[in-house]
């Protein structure tokens, strides 16, 4: 069965036994995730630095084989998670979110949309960005984000223009961005994703291994791509455990802009709830 997340106050109401420590823990755990989407609305989307989960469809909890997260999707956005990489394949004529071959697990796009869109409406603050890797004709992409109500909230961003600060983004109520591989610039809001950012390579085995090497995109492109995750034919928490350390991630994060002269606008990582990627992030957008 998936794992169903709680509320706070349920948590509070029903767990009245639990030593008032435990309690202080879990409210201030809370607060902290909420402020991170109310600090930094200031900023402009591409000054942002964003946590990406790698393969987020691909959980444990929802029962695929060889995941690349613990967690669906709406635990991620709970948990503070603000960028998905989905791998999108079509599976008898219908497009489905698909890591590799189908009896790994697979889900209707639309169901995972709806998903996406639920968290949204309950999360006025949050801006949300999906990274596509697409083998579906754009056309039934747009599809399902019309079936899923979602067109109205996507974010129309033009190349040569400056991204609007993320409070601007909320007031007008555009607040999912969505980059693709496969038929970008086909329909408004479907962004090509190497037009606008650029990749470090993501084919590592070892933590030493770890560049800012260039891969995809032109390094002139404005938002970079900084893949950090360690893979020996599939994705794994051990590795994701050596991955997404203090002492391996927090200085890559940190040398990135003085590195490559970007941002490392999304961090991408396999099983964001283990080692300490929230907090690196957390603590780069609140940089001076």
């Amino acid at each position: 069965m998936p794992v169903r997340d709680r509320p706070p106050h349920w948590t509070l109401c029903r767990l009245r036994l639990i030593p008032v420590a435990a309690c202080l823990l879990v409210l201030q755990a809370t607060t902290l995730l909420l402020a991170d989407d109310t600090t930094l609305l200031k900023r402009r989307y591409d000054e942002t630095c964003f946590l990406v989960t790698h393969n987020a469809m691909s959980n444990r909890a929802q029962g695929w084989l060889f995941p690349n997260q613990n967690f669906g999707l709406s635990r991620q956005l709970k948990d503070g998670v603000r960028g998905l990489m989905l791998d999108v394949h079509l599976v008898d004529g219908r497009p489905f979110l698909v890591h590799g071959k189908p009896f790994l697990g697979k889900r209707p796009l639309v169901d995972g949309l709806k998903e996406i869109g639920k968290f949204l409406n309950s999360s006025p603050q949050a801006v949300i960005t999906i990274v596509f890797e697409s083998y579906v004709d754009g056309k039934m992409i747009q599809h399902a984000f019309r079936s899923a109500g979602l067109l109205e909230s996507l974010h129309h961003q033009r190349a040569a223009e400056p991204w609007p600060r993320l409070q601007q983004m909320i007031t007008a109520n555009r607040r999912l961005v969505v980059f693709t591989d496969r038929d970008g610039g086909q329909w408004p809001g479907y962004h090509d994703v190497w037009k606008f950012c650029w990749e470090t390579h993501f084919s590592i085995r070892r933590a030493e291994e770890f560049s800012f090497r260039r891969n995809r995109g032109r390094s002139s492109n404005g938002l970079l791509i900084l893949n950090h995750f360690l893979t020996r034919t599939f994705g794994s928490a051990t590795l994701a455990g050596q991955a997404n350390t203090e002492a391996v991630l927090g200085p890559r994060v940190r040398q990135c802009r003085a590195r490559t002269g970007r941002v490392p606008n999304f961090v991408v990582v396999d099983f964001y709830d283990i080692g300490d990627a929230r907090r690196i992030v957390k603590r780069f957008n609140h940089r001076d």
